[in-house]
């Protein structure tokens, strides 16, 4: 531990900045998002006996969804209370580039698989006003 701490004071000392994995920079949570952004609230609810297979479909959309232009987070959420519900938060720079991912090879995909999986969808667009 004592390592890490002089090399972290020594890197702040030579002005050196921690280089980051990502290529693209994702908004931190409490960051305004541009103007047009839109946020995507999915809640989902799995028919009976199909919980399992319901996330393992909703987490294969997560990576490839995250790599698409315009896509600024995509997260996915279990619920602590009530079992076989999950909710989908989408946050895109447009309109335009939510309808672009549908029309992706993955989307498209989870779109033909998802009526037999879902017991209820409710989905709404929301703009950030703060």
């Amino acid at each position: 531990m004592a390592k890490r701490k002089a090399k972290r004071a020594a890197s702040r000392r030579s002005g050196k900045k921690k280089s980051s994995r990502r290529t693209r920079s994702r908004p931190r949570a409490n960051a305004k998002l541009p103007k047009d952004a839109v946020t995507l609230i999915v809640l989902l609810r799995a028919r009976e006996g199909q919980e399992t297979i319901l996330e393992a479909e909703l987490r294969a959309l997560v990576g490839p969804t995250r790599k698409e232009e315009g896509c600024l987070r995509y997260d996915l959420y279990r619920s602590a209370d009530t079992s076989g519900a999950l909710l989908l938060q989408e946050v895109w720079e447009t309109r335009e580039a939510h309808t672009e991912h549908t029309h992706s090879p993955h989307f498209l995909r989870w779109n033909a698989r998802k009526d037999a999986l879902l017991a209820g969808r409710d989905a709404t667009f929301w703009r950030q006003v703060v």
